[in-house]
């Protein structure tokens, strides 16, 4: 099976991105599933129902939040009515919707996906995602219950998102950081056959800081002063994000690699 990943996506511009060139890239990598983090899609701090619809009828087959679930006060009654959005597993007891959700394909094989949020450097507490994961991988086990398995973690600290990925090697077919918006160069496959990445990236401008229009980010960094709220960059969008390939009978990774087009981090040819 062939799984697409992107990044967060900010704002209009990466929006715009998706409906322009998803449907191509899913045909250009013969993509089988496609997963697309969508929290900071609207506005650049959560996910409206319109939004989450375009980028579900743009070829995500599956969307993930993050810590900016329900920044968007619709998505608290959308989200229940859209089982192709997931919020973390670890999100607080009483939120709607569902951490982990079994899908199948066009072809009918069966893949989880599933999302947890960090704890490290995060703003809030949120439980233990760990165990919350282990719970779900030993709930659909790789090669028997799904063909397949993604994970999210979606966190700050690069350590926790490595801790991540070794906790689920070789019960989960990927594991993928976001949150943190600047793609990683540690696209691999650890020793157990889970593919990994630190941090997918973002599909948002480039020209930016972490997607967000640089005069106000500089600015709150150089005087220590807000002076307005962050507004997403309108620039050309880069679609970051990884493509894994697993083994039919396993599920486990036999190749893995990133993702990047348009924008400012298409690859330079030649």
């Amino acid at each position: 099976m062939r799984i697409l990943f992107l990044g967060d996506v900010v704002g209009r511009s990466g929006r715009g991105a998706l409906a322009e060139g998803l449907a191509q890239l899913r045909a250009e990598l013969a993509v089988d599933f496609a997963i697309v983090n969508a929290e900071n899609a609207s506005g650049g701090m959560g996910l409206t129902v319109a939004d989450a619809q375009a980028i579900l009828a743009a070829g995500a087959d599956c969307l993930t939040l993050g810590d900016h679930a329900f920044d968007q006060p619709e998505m608290l009654a959308g989200i229940e009515a859209e089982p192709r959005i997931l919020r973390p597993l670890n999100f607080a007891r009483a939120a709607p919707g569902q951490g982990a959700r079994v899908f199948t394909t066009a072809a009918g094989r069966r893949i989880l996906v599933a999302q947890a949020l960090g704890q490290v450097f995060m703003k809030r507490p949120f439980d233990d995602p760990f165990s919350a994961v282990a719970a779900v991988l030993q709930a659909h086990p790789l090669g028997g219950a799904v063909d397949a398995a993604v994970i999210d973690i979606h966190a700050e600290a690069t350590s926790e998102k490595t801790a991540m990925g070794h906790w689920c090697d070789g019960r989960a077919s990927l594991v993928v950081g976001t949150h943190t918006h600047i793609p990683t160069a540690d696209a691999r496959i650890l020793t157990g056959g889970t593919a990994y990445l630190t941090d997918a990236g973002m599909c948002g401008d480039y020209d930016s800081v972490i997607g967000m229009d640089k005069a106000e980010p500089m600015r709150r960094f150089i005087s220590q002063m807000p002076k307005g709220r962050f507004e997403p960059a309108r620039g050309p969008a880069t679609l970051c994000g990884v493509l894994v390939e697993t083994d039919e009978r396993t599920g486990r990774a036999v190749s893995v690699a990133p993702v990047r087009r348009g924008g400012l981090l298409a690859p330079t040819p030649g």
